[in-house]
């Protein structure tokens, strides 16, 4: 009997060291850890970084981030899933400090967005992730694998996606064929 696992979420994100590169790199390393050929991933796009950080250039602008989803079935605990991914961001240079600024340039960010029907609320974890509902670099690459999901406490992913403007973030040139986004609600 095949195991079944449990279908998780995670927002991968990179604005520094050749992002697109990262997120590649990140998807490889993210394999071991599906069932089977569980993981799929959204088109690549790029938006704009969330805040200003002085340490990147005179005018306080982050490069731009270059973001997707991907989506998975897992036998891992929630946690021991979180553990793995951090261990992915470490592995290609994120560095995690008291100096950090929370959303500071990074070479790496996997957050795990729904981890099934799951909700989680610890110290070290929240899921759905607690900012779901307003980023649009998650909720459109989203709609793209599953214009139809329903996410915990939230509800229909489209009507979230109709009251998230794009905000300028747009499909990143790639291989990867034609994003649902042309056709969000």
């Amino acid at each position: 009997m095949a195991v079944q696992g449990v279908e998780v979420w995670v927002g991968l994100g990179s604005n520094l060291d050749a992002p697109e590169q990262q997120l590649e790199l990140a998807l490889a390393l993210l394999q071991p850890l599906a069932l089977d050929d569980s993981l799929q991933c959204s088109s690549f796009y790029l938006s704009k970084a969330l805040l200003t950080d002085s340490a990147h250039d005179e005018n306080g602008q982050q490069p731009d981030y270059v973001n997707a989803v991907a989506r998975m079935r897992t036998i891992l605990a929630p946690h021991d899933l979180l553990q793995q991914l951090q261990a992915i961001e470490t592995r290609q240079g994120r560095v995690r400090d008291e100096q950090t600024l929370r959303w500071s340039a990074r070479t790496l960010d996997l957050d795990i967005l729904l981890y099934g029907d799951e909700q989680i609320d610890t110290p070290t974890l929240t899921v759905p992730h607690s900012a779901i509902h307003s980023r649009e670099f998650v909720l459109y690459p989203m709609y793209e694998l599953s214009p139809t999901l329903m996410i915990p406490r939230l509800g229909e992913l489209a009507r979230l996606v109709k009251r998230c403007p794009m905000r300028g973030m747009r499909l990143l040139n790639d291989d990867r064929g034609e994003s649902g986004v042309e056709n969000a609600p």
